[in-house]
């Protein structure tokens, strides 16, 4: 495999992330993108703005600054807040995507020999793009799951549906 051709199938594997919860986002009523199923569980909201958090954070000046960015609040990308509407977590998510596609749309083959910092420790690129990858789809697994369990019986699989792989 060629550098370029892996920097490839890591933005059709992120892109197919994005539209995978991206469709199960759309099968859930507004009152259950906010939904929790315990005081310990976040709801598809919550992780919706912690992966744009994220993404901001770790994307943004990529190549040359610690991908834990001193103005990121973590902490509070797990909190709601009222005037949260479906529209303004859409829009949080369409940057933080943005951040994540142009910075490894960006990347040339020799930057994957390049290390940078997440958390002041040194990653490889391979990794660190791994490390995200990785992370989002843990994350989008937590989206379809609870989209799925809202939707119930209404839910369109976004894959093959059940008994119909032949």
């Amino acid at each position: 495999m060629t550098e370029q051709t892996y920097i490839d199938d890591c933005l059709r594997q992120l892109r197919k992330l994005k539209t995978q919860a991206e469709r199960a986002v759309a099968q859930v009523r507004d009152e259950h993108l906010f939904a929790v199923l315990d005081p310990e569980s976040n709801s598809i909201a919550i992780i919706m703005k912690h992966m744009a958090g994220n993404m901001r954070s770790r994307w943004t000046d990529f190549l040359t600054t610690d991908g834990e960015k001193p103005n990121r609040n973590r902490d509070a990308e797990f909190e709601s807040a009222s005037s949260v509407t479906r529209k303004t977590i859409l829009a949080d998510w369409e940057n933080g995507w943005s951040c994540a596609l142009n910075a490894i749309s960006s990347l040339k083959p020799d930057d994957l020999q390049k290390t940078v910092t997440i958390r002041g420790e040194a990653h490889s690129v391979i990794a660190a793009v791994n490390r995200q990858l990785t992370h989002y789809a843990a994350h989008v697994g937590q989206i379809v799951f609870l989209a799925k369990h809202y939707a119930g019986a209404d839910w369109k699989s976004l894959s093959i549906p059940r008994k119909q792989s032949r």
